[in-house]
């Protein structure tokens, strides 16, 4: 378990701090890179990784300008990863612990699954 403190943006709100479980749906154990990234980041000033946000975003779209691909935005992939929590089974109410959001009216924004997954999804469920 992560607790993330105002995990929207700390200059404009107060007390959205949330538990945000760390799942192994990828294969990584997430508690193990955090520890290891705490070696070389000073923790204690709130940060895992010692990156802005800005310098994140600009080496991924200098990256995609060097791969050739066209439209692709870093927050697409916040999309992208709640599309692919839906198609390992978990329910609403779990996938929207994950990904912070607080109705399904806004979750269902970000949910973009594939119509060919739907027979993995069931199969998931019933297993």
């Amino acid at each position: 378990m992560l607790l993330i403190r105002n995990r929207k943006d700390p200059r404009k709100k107060k007390g959205n701090d949330q538990r945000i479980p760390l799942l192994d749906v990828s294969g990584y154990d997430a508690c193990k890179i955090i520890e290891e990234q705490g070696r070389f980041s000073n923790i204690r000033e709130g940060r895992i990784f010692p990156y802005s946000g800005r310098s994140v975003g600009t080496a991924f779209r200098r990256q995609c300008q060097k791969l050739k691909i066209d439209d692709l935005h870093f927050h697409n992939l916040r999309h992208e990863a709640t599309s692919r929590l839906f198609e390992t089974g978990l329910s609403i109410e779990q996938v929207a612990l994950v990904t912070g959001h607080k109705d399904w009216k806004m979750l269902r924004r970000y949910t973009h699954l594939r119509p060919e997954t739907l027979h993995s999804i069931r199969a998931v469920r019933s297993a």
